[in-house]
């Protein structure tokens, strides 16, 4: 039998809150119905789904904070997370959603595999929900920034948040925002 572990991530774009990389290996015969993309499927339907995937898989999950990515850079940080999955993940093969695979051996990529591979799609909704869930809570710590609306991503409002207030502890400072950048004029 052919072991087959799917990955996929959610924050990688984001400008505030944590990176959250996911692996999936399905144990058994549960079924989990609908499974896609996890930016196709309502939040409520994610949280359920959420609940579905843990009892029917092994999974490994890993947060990597923003202060973390601003310290080592994302692609060293998704490194870091790509080797930590497959090490505590035995799989016969590695499929990891997009084109790059961040130098790490044994891992193949397929643009789209969210939607397409089970095993992916179950991945990419426990990092959504992961990251959502994370994020909310950091909501409550600053709701000046409606993290709970935008989940850390850059919006209008939210660079009119960090325009008012600044940054808080969980922006990635090293990240540059062109509407923030000062101007000559």
């Amino acid at each position: 039998m052919n072991i087959l572990c799917g990955i996929d991530e959610a924050g990688r774009g984001c400008c505030a809150g944590d990176l959250v990389v996911a692996g999936c290996i399905f144990t058994n015969d549960l079924e989990v119905e609908g499974l896609n993309d996890s930016k196709k499927i309502t939040q409520k339907r994610r949280d359920a789904m959420y609940e579905a995937i843990l009892p029917a898989t092994k999974n490994h999950i890993v947060v990597i904070s923003s202060k973390e990515i601003d310290e080592h850079g994302i692609s060293k940080c998704m490194t870091k997370a790509l080797k930590e999955i497959q090490a505590n993940l035995p799989a016969d093969n590695y499929l990891f959603d997009g084109n790059t695979t961040f130098g790490v051996p044994n891992l193949e990529t397929m643009v789209k595999a969210d939607g397409k591979v089970p095993e992916v799609s179950a991945a990419s909704i426990l990092a959504k929900v992961t990251h959502d869930r994370n994020i909310i809570q950091a909501s409550k710590l600053y709701p000046q920034y409606g993290f709970e609306k935008h989940k850390g991503y850059l919006t209008k409002q939210h660079i009119e948040m960090i325009k008012e207030h600044g940054y808080s502890p969980i922006h990635r400072r090293s990240y540059k925002i062109k509407a923030l950048e000062p101007t000559l004029f």
